[in-house]
């Protein structure tokens, strides 16, 4: 790892599934009952769409994984009414202004990774980057850079240190999807 690795500030997954679990117990849910919380956030939007990516057991196990997508993530953070700079470690880039849109009952918020994708090429190629060497200063595989042009899921912990690099807000690139709005990223 690079001297450059090591000074971008990285995402504490266990800290922030423990403010998770925390929060979920002092209000007495259990896991099937927090998944349905979190799923009733979006209630019109649920209405409007067959699609439920929320499981109880599935949330229970990111602690074990110790990992989640930055899209499952959103449920998890609109929730808690946190973004995820809070659980930054590490010299962590002043970025302004990090709250999450409130989306409301007819959308959920969404990652898009073809923006940020976008901004990251910018700033690639106005500081003269190839994309080998800024994922040696990221920490990870040019292909994971690449990809995100067309991805609809990047791991978090990614998503967080692009935004520490780009010192921009990761609510500069999390949006309100709905059906009628912004639906290529649902």
């Amino acid at each position: 790892m690079s001297d450059t690795t090591e000074a971008l500030a990285t995402f504490d997954f266990p800290a922030f599934f423990a403010a998770v679990d925390e929060a979920r117990r002092s209000q007495g849910l259990h896991w099937y009952a927090f998944a349905d919380e979190l799923w009733d956030l979006s209630v019109q939007l649920n209405a409007e769409r067959d699609d439920h990516p929320l499981c109880g057991g599935a949330v229970s196990r990111l602690g074990a994984r110790g990992e989640t997508s930055c899209q499952y993530a959103l449920y998890l953070l609109r929730w808690l009414g946190d973004p995820p700079e809070t659980f930054l470690v590490g010299p962590a880039a002043d970025v302004g202004d990090t709250r999450l849109p409130e989306p409301g009952p007819g959308s959920r918020l969404r990652w898009d990774l073809a923006q940020l994708h976008a901004a990251v090429d910018e700033q690639r190629r106005d500081q003269g980057l190839t994309w080998v060497g800024l994922a040696d200063h990221i920490g990870c595989t040019p292909a994971r850079l690449t990809g995100l042009r067309r991805a609809r899921m990047a791991d978090l912990a990614l998503a967080m240190r692009l935004t520490q690099w780009l010192r921009r807000p990761a609510a500069d690139f999390i949006h309100p999807a709905s059906n009628g709005h912004r639906a290529e990223l649902l």
